[in-house]
């Protein structure tokens, strides 16, 4: 349900750590908001040299830009306690500051969104919805 685009600057993430950023962003949206972690998908991309601008000028640092898509309805605090995880943990596996960290999340009403071909359930009532998909698509889930 929430997707999380992970965009780099003047950075090279190994696969290893595309794997380790991938997993924390789904545990950090699993502990904080409750919701299974089979919802979160992470997606990773890296801009060319001279493609990315801050402040109308080429940026030369090093940078990682999250932006995650997420259902809306939950409070302030969980979504801040989820950036801050997240924060933390691209910081400690990309080996940047946290002032090289840009993170935006941005609320989607679950009836805009359709995932695994259905309209998603509010926040809260992913239990049901599971138990509606096709015993073969669950028994492919990861875990």
């Amino acid at each position: 349900m929430p997707t999380y685009t992970v965009t780099v600057a003047n950075l090279s993430l190994s696969q290893q750590q595309k794997s380790e950023i991938a997993e924390a962003i789904t545990t950090a949206h699993n502990t904080q908001t409750g919701a299974p972690s089979f919802f979160a998908q992470v997606l990773f991309f890296a801009t060319n040299e001279g493609e990315h601008f801050v402040g109308g000028t080429v940026n030369q640092e090093p940078q990682v830009y999250v932006h995650g898509l997420v259902r809306q309805g939950r409070s302030t605090e969980v979504k801040q306690a989820l950036m801050s995880q997240i924060l933390e943990e691209i910081v400690r596996i990309a080996g940047i500051t946290a002032e090289d960290v840009w993170i935006y999340l941005q609320d989607i009403p679950a009836a805009q969104m359709i995932e695994f071909g259905r309209f998603l359930p509010a926040p809260g009532e992913e239990a049901e919805w599971e138990r509606e998909m096709t015993p073969e698509k669950r028994a492919r889930l990861p875990k």
